[in-house]
C-alpha cells in the first residue's frame, strides 16, 4: 500500500504542477494578449491625437483669418465713414457757394437798368449742371 499512496502522491503532485503549469501558461498567453491590445489602443489614441491637433491648428488658423477679415471690414467702414464725412462736408461747402452766387446774381440782376437777365448768368451755366444733376443722390 506505501507503494500505491507514494504513487499517488506522485500523481496527485504532478497532477498539480501540471495545472500550475497549464495556469501558468494561460495567464502569460492572456498578459501578452492584454499587452497587445494595450499597444494597439496607444498607437490609436497617438494617431487620433494628432488628428485632433490638426483640427485644432486649421480651427487657430481659420479664427486668424476671421480676425483679419473683421479688422479689414472694420477699417474699410471707418475709411466710408471718413469719405462720407468728406463728401457731406464739399455737399455743404457747394450749397453755400451757390447760395452766395444766387445772392451776387441777383444783386447783379438789380444793378442792371434792362431788368433782363443775361443768359450766360443762369445757375447751370455756371454749375455746368442741370436740375436733375444737382438732387442729391444717396451713396451706395
Amino acid at each position: 500500500m506505501d507503494n500505491d499512496n507514494a504513487l499517488w502522491v506522485v500523481v496527485a503532485v504532478a497532477a498539480l504542477v501540471a495545472i500550475g503549469l497549464l495556469l501558468w501558461t494561460v495567464r502569460r498567453q492572456r498578459d501578452a494578449q492584454r499587452r497587445a491590445e494595450a499597444e494597439e489602443l496607444r498607437e490609436q489614441l497617438r494617431r487620433e491625437d494628432a488628428a485632433v491637433r490638426h483640427r485644432e491648428s486649421i480651427a487657430a488658423e481659420t479664427e486668424a483669418r476671421a480676425r483679419a477679415a473683421q479688422a479689414e471690414a472694420e477699417a474699410k467702414a471707418a475709411e466710408a465713414n471718413r469719405l462720407q464725412h468728406a463728401a457731406d462736408g464739399h455737399r455743404a461747402e457747394v450749397s453755400s457757394s451757390r447760395e452766395e452766387l444766387e445772392k451776387r446774381r441777383a444783386q447783379v440782376a438789380s444793378l442792371d437798368p434792362r431788368g433782363e437777365a443775361d443768359p450766360h448768368d443762369s445757375a447751370e451755366h455756371f454749375s455746368g449742371a442741370t436740375q436733375s444733376d444737382r438732387q442729391v443722390r444717396p451713396a451706395p
